[in-house]
């Protein structure tokens, strides 16, 4: 009796390229799951040691002066005397003022891209904006130095003075230009490009639904943007100058050119300064001794803690926008 010899099925050529194409992209998945976990824990091991050899190199200063270095407004590097209250309040007055200057000035052009310009237009000037941010700080700084300076001193500072002199940040003109205000002019510029992208791409997200029948409704332009478009992006354009602020309080070439090295806290806003990032742009590669670059190091820590709740707190304030918008839709 003969048997049956068994039949061999051949699977199709295309199971095959399929299954083969499956174990690709699983292969796949895992290494963009790999790479991406790499690259992060990259950047918060680098945020570590930057933190940890700022922190380790401050040492010295943070035992010797503690916290009153923060308040301390004494700088003499010859006397072994270090504070870094000056410094701070340059920092502060010269980051809030190009806040509260650039952003307005940001948010409206976020808004005239966005709502008003034609289309050719903003197709030419969007980019514009974008492209200061491209400036490098030290050809930022070096206008400001040969042109905004003198410009200010002769013009803006005596104008100011004259006609708002009662107020004490508004004191009597500087004979060089080089000054807390002329820092701040500079700044603004720096801060405007970062603020009015952040808020032209939050105000292209309002749906035009919303504005549409608003307008239907009989409200102006003004109104759809007080009553639709700021509300709904508010506290996105809150993180972005935030982000901003970020930026001003880092920011050393330039500021370094055109603020005139102070050494005092004066209330006039014409008197030359300093900041944080300043001094250690300009002193560290000359140090005296070991307490001084020390000190120099401890003014590195306050400027990282400032600029790393500034980045946290937009951070946080754009997880609530997104989550705010997704409940929304």
């Amino acid at each position: 009796m003969a048997t049956a010899s068994p039949t061999v099925q051949v699977a199709p050529r295309g199971a095959h390229v399929s299954r083969l194409r499956r174990r690709l992209d699983r292969f796949g998945d895992r290494a963009l799951f790999g790479v991406c976990l790499a690259a992060a824990l990259l950047a918060g091991a680098t945020i570590l040691l930057v933190g940890y050899q700022i922190v380790n190199g401050a040492q010295p200063a943070i035992s010797k002066f503690g916290f009153g270095f923060v308040y301390e407004t004494t700088w003499q590097p010859n006397f072994g005397e270090f504070g870094a209250g000056v410094l701070l309040y340059g920092t502060a007055v010269t980051s809030a003022f190009a806040l509260l200057l650039g952003a307005p000035i940001a948010i409206a052009i976020g808004l005239f891209l966005t709502l008003l310009a034609p289309k050719q237009v903003g197709a030419v000037i969007g980019p514009l904006v974008e492209l200061l941010a491209a400036i490098p700080s030290v050809i930022l700084g070096f206008w400001g130095l040969l042109v905004l300076a003198p410009f200010a001193q002769e013009h803006v500072e005596p104008f100011l003075h004259d006609h708002v002199g009662f107020l004490p940040i508004f004191g009597a003109p500087q004979t060089t230009g080089l000054s807390v205000f002329t820092a701040s002019l500079v700044l603004t510029i720096m801060v405007i490009p970062i603020i009015a992208s952040i808020s032209r791409d939050l105000f292209q997200s309002v749906p035009s639904e919303l504005q549409d029948g608003a307008a239907a409704l009989g409200a102006t332009r003004w109104e759809v943007v007080r009553g639709i478009v700021l509300p709904t992006t508010s506290t996105g354009v809150v993180a972005a100058c935030i982000l901003g602020l970020g930026r001003a309080l880092g920011e050393a070439i330039a500021v370094s050119q055109v603020i005139g090295a102070g050494s005092q806290i004066d209330p006039n806003f014409f008197a030359p300064g300093d900041t944080l990032a300043s001094r250690i742009a300009l002193q560290f590669p000359g140090a005296l001794t070991e307490l001084h670059k020390a000190s120099l190091y401890y003014c590195g820590v306050i400027l990282l803690v400032l600029n790393l709740v500034a980045n946290l707190v937009a951070s946080w304030i754009g997880r609530r926008f997104s989550y705010a918008g997704a409940v929304a839709r």
